[in-house]
């Protein structure tokens, strides 16, 4: 008989977790047994539960998808964790593979994709879906090199809170940092990226991607 896959879902919105479960009722073999609505919830039920695969997304409040992945993968070396989220730009998939991700789905594509994907981890296999794959393979023959992919995974991290202009307090209580740290952070990303100011680091997120510009009126 085959082993039943347990699955976290992790997700901010509650009607998005209320559309995973009831995709993933529907399919053979796998079964919800947690849910969490923040990363700091997910990671305590994580550790309670031991689920076989974890669903998280990467835009939460306070800490974020990609944080939380490396905070699971340094506890649980032999977590599997599926990505699935609104994001298809490569640098996002990147950073979500170097933080230890085993899949990443975007919301976009079939949603059957991520069951798919929840049998492939959990079978030792990533998943990609075909936009995300693409987008990889584009900015591989592009070469492109952007400053973003110089950024460790917990500095992708804070760059996304500063860029929706999260004070620095706020940052450090959600990652466990001190205030210090993250203006430590807070420099070396902007140096890294080669901006000098706050600004500038805006201007240099709506380049990228990262920072939707305002509805025009």
């Amino acid at each position: 008989m085959a082993q039943t896959i347990r699955v976290m879902l992790v997700d901010d919105h509650a009607i998005v977790l209320e559309g995973y479960r009831r995709l993933l009722a529907k399919q053979p073999g796998i079964e919800v047994v947690a849910e969490a609505t923040d990363s700091r919830t997910a990671y305590q039920l994580y550790k309670e539960l031991r689920p076989d695969v974890v669903v998280v997304d990467i835009s939460m409040p306070g800490r974020g998808g990609i944080d939380l992945i490396g905070q699971l993968r340094a506890w649980d070396a032999s977590a599997r964790i599926v990505v699935f989220t609104m994001h298809q730009d490569a640098v996002y998939a990147m950073h979500a593979f170097q933080a230890g991700a085993k899949g990443y789905i975007t919301k976009s594509s079939n949603p059957l994709l991520l069951a798919e994907a929840i049998v492939d981890v959990f079978a030792g296999r990533k998943a990609i879906s075909p936009d995300v794959s693409q987008e990889l393979a584009l900015a591989r023959l592009s070469g492109d090199a952007s400053a973003l992919n110089s950024l460790s995974p917990r500095e992708f991290e804070i760059l996304r809170l500063l860029l929706e202009a999260s004070p620095a307090a706020e940052i450090a209580a959600a990652l466990n940092l001190s205030p210090k740290t993250v203006a430590n952070y807070h420099s070396l990303i902007k140096q890294k990226l080669g901006v000098r100011s706050d600004i500038e680091l805006l201007y240099f997120g709506l380049r990228e991607g990262l920072v939707a510009p305002p509805p025009s009126a």
